[in-house]
């Protein structure tokens, strides 16, 4: 009895133990829900569901004109859920009344697949309850707003399942044009060009959405939880989309015709350092040409276009006058066991400074440097200091080279450091850097700081203008910059002047300088002969407006490669362009004519002019013939007019004045000469007076009214 009596006890005393445990356990279940539930679930909602970020539209870069230079342009990838409410209700009644309309327009539209074969996905899709099946990507915006017009589509996202994520790709619409100098915002990569400069400005400010993790580790948007981005501001450039097209077409076409290596042209407007076009072309292994570099802020050895800072020292500190004379030793001078050699063979000796710059003669530069500052170099370097040959040029383009001006106390300072530096060796500049001394004589000795922004917009509203800025408001004397000018001028005009040749035909005038430079390659030292040409300058020389430079590495051993015959001949070119675009000052300073009904004048073609006179009727003494070109004019006489013959030479300039523009491109082209037109109507003058001996490819301007 005893031993059933404690049996009994036990197994109560267990059951109360379950049962108390029981109601601890039921307690807690209580606390959980009801106490601590808005805990868990968050942190149950924590493992399933995650915000990421929504990248913002990134600015636009414009042209000074406001053409898009870089922009993005959306693309949608289009997903399905099939397992929305909407589209699974009433047993997928609006799934199916839709499903063969569907598939027949996304056929049409994406032309990829058969209807046949997109109902197929599109059902299995359904069955297998799939809650972010990709469709399509990287569809384009025309083709997403036709894809929202589409039968179930239309509906909306929680009836029809279909959700259209956007993916903003960048775009140069121009391609080639200023390629480098724009950049490229590129994902996973390092962004270069104005792309990297602005990239704070241009990217914005990144948005938040929520999103809900579902099988296959594939996150979907949850709707209604989202922070949207603040797209990013757009810049305007200083570029001019014309000048670009031109500077590249005329380097682009002379790297092919020599074989070059790479070339960077810069177009600078001299008043305020506006950049208007800036061109990098890069020799590809396919034998193309791309903008893979920017070469016009890569410091190099710039040659002789450095000639012009050792002779504004020279003036400047008045050690010479260019009626001083040097002997050039007949184009060889040997100084502590090394020799200056000219570059172009001329046989001179004892000449005047400035016909020694005109024929770019390094040896004299070099003995004036020497006879001037071998005492002093830090009177030389001081001055190069002055122009900021020693520091970049602070343009607003990341990656710009650091210049090398090395110095007496430099390590590589050596006793012939002095005279090679005075015709450009010794030393590292930019091209950009060059061309921002040369613009500063253009600009009567103001040196203006280089740009490319003009300005930061936003929804279209200016929110930050730049302004022309001087870095140093007198680079020298007015006398120096007189005497500067004169040199630059006798380069491009004087018999003695290594760009004469270039631009003896030109209609207006250049000031400039050409440049040679023997380059290293790399290991290889001066072995292959490869050859750094350079021409940089300003026109028109009288009252400036734009400053151009054109340097070219050539190919080794190239049978061209001085700087007037391979870098001038695309100065002239661009040149060429952007004046016949405005009229030659004096040419444009002509009165117009008194308009009078009694005295005209009609040329062109015999025949049209017969035929026009005939078919109204007209008569008129004809004294022309049977020649091609005839002239109508009324006669002082009588009120009958006369027609007469247009003589045609091909060794003359012919008259086309009254002509019409037709008959005058006619004729002008025929005979190769490029036409540069102003104006509409009859050609009125022309820059070339008629009877002038013909050159070809000479410009002619010829202004219709």
């Amino acid at each position: 009895m005893e031993v059933k009596r404690d049996i009994l006890w036990r197994v109560y005393l267990c059951f109360l133990g379950i049962v108390a445990l029981s109601l601890v356990v039921l307690g807690k279940v209580f606390y959980i829900q009801r106490v601590q539930g808005a805990y868990w679930k968050g942190l149950s909602d924590s493992l399933h569901q995650k915000f990421v970020e929504l990248d913002a539209e990134r600015g636009t870069i414009y042209s000074e004109d406001s053409s898009m230079l870089s922009t993005s342009i959306p693309y949608f990838n289009i997903y399905i859920d099939f397992g929305a409410d909407g589209l699974r209700e009433k047993n997928g009644r609006r799934f199916t009344e839709n499903l063969d309309s569907l598939s027949g327009c996304l056929a049409a539209l994406f032309d990829d697949q058969s209807a046949a074969a997109y109902k197929k996905i599109l059902l299995k899709g359904y069955r297998t309850v799939d809650r972010y099946y990709e469709l399509q990507s990287n569809v384009s915006f025309e083709k997403y707003q036709k894809l929202r017009n589409f039968p179930l589509v239309r509906q909306g996202r929680n009836k029809s399942g279909f959700i259209a994520e956007v993916v903003n790709k960048r775009l140069n619409p121009f391609g080639l044009l200023a390629n480098r100098t724009i950049g490229l915002a590129r994902a996973n990569a390092q962004n270069v060009g104005l792309e990297r400069t602005y990239d704070t400005l241009l990217r914005g400010e990144s948005g938040r959405r929520l999103v809900r993790y579902i099988a296959g580790g594939t996150y979907i948007p949850v709707e209604g939880y989202e922070i949207e981005a603040e797209n990013g501001k757009d810049i305007v450039t200083t570029i001019d989309v014309n000048i670009q097209d031109i500077v590249e077409n005329a380097l682009l076409k002379e790297l092919i015709d020599n074989e070059a290596e790479h070339g960077t042209c810069i177009v600078m407007e001299v008043a305020t350092g506006r950049i208007k076009a800036i061109a990098n072309l890069g020799l590809q292994p396919d034998g193309t040409y791309w903008e893979d570099l920017n070469y016009a802020i890569r410091a190099t050895e710039p040659g002789s276009t450095f000639k012009l800072a050792t002779l504004l020292s020279l003036l400047e500190d008045k050690k010479i006058s260019l009626s001083n004379t040097v002997n050039l030793e007949g184009g060889t001078w040997k100084i502590s066991n090394r020799t200056v050699y000219d570059a172009e063979k001329h046989g001179k000796y004892v000449v005047p400074v400035k016909e020694a710059f005109e024929l770019s003669s390094n040896v004299g530069m070099a003995k004036l440097a020497v006879a001037h500052y071998s005492t002093n170099p830090n009177q030389f370097i001081d001055h190069l200091r002055k122009l900021h040959l020693d520091r970049p040029t602070g343009i607003d383009l990341v990656g710009e080279s650091t210049p090398v001006i090395i110095t007496p106390k430099s390590r590589t300072w050596s006793a012939t450091a002095l005279p090679w530096m005075a015709f450009g060796y010794e030393v590292l500049v930019s091209p950009l850097q060059t061309l921002t001394l040369y613009n500063a004589v253009a600009n009567n000795g103001r040196m203006m700081k280089p740009y490319l922004v003009s300005s930061v917009q936003e929804s279209g509203i200016t929110v930050k203008e730049n302004q022309p800025t001087a870095i140093v408001e007198k680079i020298c004397s007015d006398e120096t910059l007189r005497q500067l000018k004169e040199c630059l001028i006798g380069v491009c005009q004087d018999p003695e002047g290594t760009g004469t040749k270039v631009f003896k035909d030109a209609f207006y005038k250049v000031a400039g300088k050409t440049g040679t430079a023997l380059v290293a390659n790399r290991s290889r030292g001066y072995a292959d002969h490869i050859y750094q040409s350079t021409f940089v300058g300003y026109f028109p020389a009288a009252a400036p407006k734009y400053t151009c430079i054109v340097v070219i590495k050539n190919k080794p051993f190239a049978k061209k490669f001085y700087g007037a015959a391979v870098a001038a001949p695309v100065f002239r070119e661009v040149a060429d362009h952007l004046m016949s675009t405005s009229a030659d000052q004096e040419f444009a300073a002509t009165p117009p004519l008194t308009k009078d009904s009694l005295r005209y004048c009609y040329a062109g073609r015999t025949r049209d002019i017969k035929l026009v006179e005939q078919t109204m009727g007209l008569t008129y003494t004809d004294s022309a013939g049977s020649t091609d070109y005839g002239r109508l004019y009324a006669s002082t006489r009588g009120s009958q007019p006369v027609l007469n013959r247009e003589p045609v030479s091909r060794q003359m300039m012919p008259d086309v004045k009254g002509m019409g523009l037709k008959d005058a491109l006619y004729l002008l082209e025929g005979m190769d000469l490029r036409v540069a037109v102003k104006g509409s109507g009859k050609v009125r003058t022309q820059s070339i007076e008629p009877g002038s001996p013909l050159q070809k490819r000479e410009t002619i301007f010829i202004q219709l009214d």
